[in-house]
């Protein structure tokens, strides 16, 4: 450990790497203590047996792995940068390139395996519709989707005969027997109030008569039209970030290359 009666290191590289990783040290925290809300919210802190209880998939660990994820980038980057601190540097660069590099490989995967990935995507959007009524949060954001893309089901409505409160089959008494969450209707600009009821007994009617008070287009075949349509959308989306993983990596190695330089000149 070395102590310098001037600053020798960069002031420059050394501050915006710290301006640029506070951003993400607050925002991990801020994700991490919103999933944590969340979970204390549907009582999982009470009992953590009930985060195994779940049969599809809990939003709230999306958002805890991002925020851990994030925190941890955040607090290496800015106490490495404030400490000159090379192995911290070195952890950051190191881990941010990985994720950029898994980025990569996923969407290089995606494009070249897409029946593939039609179908995992198409699995795991059925699996969650069993689950619907398991976790607000899932129900919540099933809800989303539905909603913003206008589509209801994986393929069809008639995936809903997969969750035991809306299938037609079976004996049992539930109210929305044969119907589709309220997600899935056409929105009628006359109702000022949401009608959580418009759904019921839907699929009990013909089919030819659904297009006229539900969406009829499945999410996946919905999300296949969406892509191309936004493609130049999401490519920008892609290249701005990987450009600012890019930036993170070029101040960290330009921050070690100095502090180096500096400890082995004295």
């Amino acid at each position: 450990y070395y102590r310098y009666d001037n600053a020798e290191v960069s002031c420059c590289y050394k501050y915006l790497m710290f301006s640029y990783n506070i951003i993400f040290w607050l925002a991990g925290a801020a994700f991490i203590a919103i999933g944590f809300w969340a979970w204390s919210e549907k009582g999982v802190l009470l009992d953590l047996t009930r985060v195994t209880q779940l049969h599809g998939f809990d939003p709230v660990w999306l958002v805890l792995v991002v925020g851990g994820v994030t925190f941890i980038l955040g607090f290496a980057g800015c106490v490495g940068a404030l400490r000159e601190n090379i192995c911290l540097l070195k952890f950051f660069s190191g881990l941010i390139g990985f994720i950029f590099f898994l980025e990569l490989t996923v969407a290089v995967l995606a494009v070249v395996f897409q029946s593939q990935v039609r179908e995992w995507i198409s699995n795991f959007f059925l699996q969650n519709i069993k689950a619907y009524r398991d976790d607000i949060d899932l129900q919540n954001l099933i809800d989303s989707l539905q909603k913003m893309n206008h589509c209801c089901g994986a393929q069809e409505p008639n995936d809903w005969n997969l969750n035991i409160y809306f299938s037609c089959n079976g004996t049992h008494q539930s109210r929305e027997k044969c119907g589709v969450p309220f997600s899935c209707c056409i929105p009628d600009p006359a109702d000022s109030v949401l009608n959580t009821q418009c759904g019921y007994d839907v699929r009990n009617q013909q089919e030819k008569e659904w297009k006229e008070k539900i969406f009829v287009k499945g999410c996946i075949p919905a999300l296949e039209e969406w892509l191309p349509r936004n493609l130049y959308t999401v490519a920008f989306i892609f290249i701005v970030i990987s450009l600012l993983q890019m930036v993170g990596i070029y101040l960290a190695r330009t921050l070690i290359a100095d502090i180096e330089k500096v400890r082995f000149s004295h």
